[in-house]
């Protein structure tokens, strides 16, 4: 089967329960969010929601994500004695590439590692100076 782009809501849940598949399996990123996520079903329907916000901005879409992510990441970082580092978000990185490679070829696909790649970094970025300012 041919591989096509990233086009519509199911096509970004698939991508989100497939990476998280692979992220909650993976010793070093897996105790992170096994051991803080209570509600996969609702964390996966809210990154799904987060993508297609972030993906599709142009579109008028049903949900739109309203959220702090910067601000649930560095509430784990503190959870788990500041211990998050560049491999932890390198890890995420290459497994979300992994996973849109696997599943998806396109435009939005290449959006999705950019946008990946600048929030990965925007969000250490933020974590280091969480830490400095405690």
């Amino acid at each position: 089967m041919a591989q096509k782009d990233i086009q519509t809501r199911d096509d970004i849940f698939l991508l989100v329960t497939t990476f998280y598949e692979k992220v909650r399996a993976n010793d070093v990123l897996g105790p992170f969010f096994n051991d803080t996520i209570k509600d996969w079903d609702a964390h996966l329907q809210r990154l799904t929601t987060f993508w297609e916000t972030s993906l599709f901005m142009t579109r008028k879409l049903e949900e739109k994500y309203y959220g702090n992510p910067l601000e649930a990441h560095i509430k784990v970082d503190q959870q788990f004695d500041n211990s998050i580092t560049e491999l932890h978000f390198g890890i995420w990185l290459n497994l979300w590439y992994e996973t849109l490679d696997k599943l998806f070829t396109g435009e939005v696909t290449e959006n999705a590692k950019r946008r990946s790649r600048k929030m990965g970094t925007f969000i250490y970025l933020k974590i280091f100076e969480a830490r400095q300012a405690n």
